[in-house]
């Protein structure tokens, strides 16, 4: 295949030759056609090195731009988290809520005169931790131990914000100074009503505190379930403390 070119191009370089000088019609055709065809090929042939050059040039001017975006992002980024890493680390994370007692020691036995077998008065109650936005607390104080259901000690809701302590002997009133309000135990009076299960086992007895997102607006004397669902959705934290106690 190469050798018939090779032969075209020689018989074609003749001819050519014997043209040159001649005026003759095929000649002169031939020979512009050529002269044609030879400006047409450079002609395309500079315009594929013009486009590779442009293209060139757009990516390497594409190349350029990126790097220095680069450049110039990362001591941005990297101010940026070093920035977040420092306030991550200067947040002060907030305090979990925490109830405690001054009457008895969690998880222990409760003190007879906070029984019926005592003055049945309530015990000092304190938490610490209450979560912003805080904007009332509620508590409920029940047995789950007795057999057929749990029994419900003490209700005490819409407490102000500000507090932070209810002391021993809360006045068994429905509504106290504070504005906050008590409810029905089970033992069908007003505010808090001491343990008093049969003989046998210790029951456990639960100090449930509620931080709640509002205040509840409810009436005095409301009992455990509507009490429970005032609260339901509202709950910002909650905390709670046991006793025992048995006879």
């Amino acid at each position: 295949m190469a050798d018939a070119k090779a032969a075209i191009g020689r018989s074609r370089q003749k001819f050519m030759e014997q043209c040159r000088g001649s005026a003759s019609p095929l000649c002169l055709f031939l020979t512009v056609t050529s002269a044609a065809r030879s400006i047409v090929g450079e002609c395309n042939r500079e315009g594929a090195i013009r486009n590779h050059r442009e293209r060139f040039q757009k990516f390497h001017c594409g190349a350029l731009t990126l790097c220095c975006a680069l450049m110039l992002a990362s001591p941005v980024t990297e101010h940026a988290r070093a920035a977040a890493a420092q306030a991550a680390a200067q947040k002060t994370p907030e305090t979990k809520m925490q109830l405690t007692s001054s009457s008895f020691v969690a998880d222990s036995a409760l003190p007879a005169q906070y029984t019926c077998d005592g003055s049945d008065v309530s015990p000092a109650l304190a938490w610490t931790g209450a979560p912003t936005g805080t904007q009332s607390f509620a508590l409920i104080a029940d047995d789950p131990d007795t057999p057929k259901k749990t029994v419900i000690h003490w209700l005490i809701y819409d407490l102000p914000p500000a507090t932070r302590a209810l002391p021993e002997g809360v006045p068994t009133k429905a509504k106290l100074p504070d504005g906050s309000r008590q409810g029905k135990n089970d033992h069908g009076k007003i505010g808090y009503s001491g343990p008093c299960p049969p003989p046998g086992a210790a029951h456990h007895y639960f100090f449930k505190l509620y931080a709640l997102d509002y205040k509840t607006g409810m009436k005095p004397k409301a009992n455990v379930a509507a009490v429970e669902s005032a609260i339901k959705g509202h709950i910002l934290a909650e905390t709670e403390l046991i006793a025992r106690f048995q006879h």
